[in-house]
């Protein structure tokens, strides 16, 4: 059941969509050769005490981490390691997310770690892009066809698959609620948008094929192809005058 936020309701999730996205920015700051990807949630962990609330991920459903943090041809769950080492060409996608008075926020981003080559950040662009042309099409009246399709079509317009098996999803008082928000879509097709709305848009994009498997760990999830998988996400509120994002440092 999907639930309409009041603007109550609104302006208090939007503190921990403030913060979600604070912790973002702080992992693309802190992002470096030679770190470890424990490390890096360590810091993220920290950062979100230190503003009062706690990390949304972190014993969800038993997972180990304040942040799911991939690597390369990781699509999602990454789980942080001690002995996982970010690379000089690596990239790695941070998807994190805190709560404070009863309400998630949930942002991710992927990070070049040092000079990575052409391809890998242009796979962060056209990902990163997408996701804009996905809430550009997130208007109230629309439906989520229309996301979905705005994010496949300019997706695969440059020669790279939308993972299909994951979609975004509503946030709020739940850290996952409905509606599903798939990243492909038929426009015109699907529950019609309307204004107190609170959606997570996160297209998964992977260099080379669409197709995904979940490791052995029970949840970090790897493209089939071995290629590069790219990740951001938005928490959005949809309204009569357009899209807003939330998570915005």
């Amino acid at each position: 059941m999907v639930q309409l936020k009041t603007s109550a309701e609104l302006a208090a999730m939007k503190k921990a969509c403030r913060i979600s996205a604070g912790a973002l920015k702080v992992a693309g700051e802190a992002i470096r050769p030679g770190m470890t990807t424990k490390h890096l949630d360590s810091i993220l962990y920290d950062y979100i005490r230190s503003q009062g609330a706690k990390p949304s991920f972190l014993g969800y459903g038993g997972f180990p981490g304040t942040a799911c943090i991939s690597v390369n041809e990781e699509v999602i769950h990454g789980i942080p390691s001690t002995g996982r080492k970010l690379l000089e060409g690596d990239i790695v996608s941070v998807d994190v997310g805190a709560v404070i008075d009863g309400f998630h926020g949930d942002n991710a981003a992927t990070f070049a770690v040092g000079q990575v080559s052409a391809e890998a950040q242009r796979l962060m662009d056209v990902t990163k892009e997408s996701l804009a042309k996905g809430i550009a099409a997130a208007q109230a009246g629309a439906r989520l066809g229309d996301i979905g399709h705005a994010v496949q079509s300019y997706v695969e317009a440059a020669g790279f698959a939308v993972v299909r098996q994951y979609v975004g999803h509503g946030v709020g008082h739940d850290l996952h609620e409905d509606p599903e928000v798939p990243n492909y879509g038929v426009p015109g097709r699907g529950l019609r948008l309307m204004p107190g709305m609170t959606i997570a848009i996160e297209p998964m994009v992977n260099a080379v094929g669409w197709d995904v498997k979940q490791l052995d760990n029970g949840w970090t999830v790897v493209t089939k192809s071995g290629s590069l998988s790219a990740h951001f996400e938005h928490t959005i509120a949809i309204t009569e005058q357009g899209p807003v994002i939330l998570t915005q440092p």
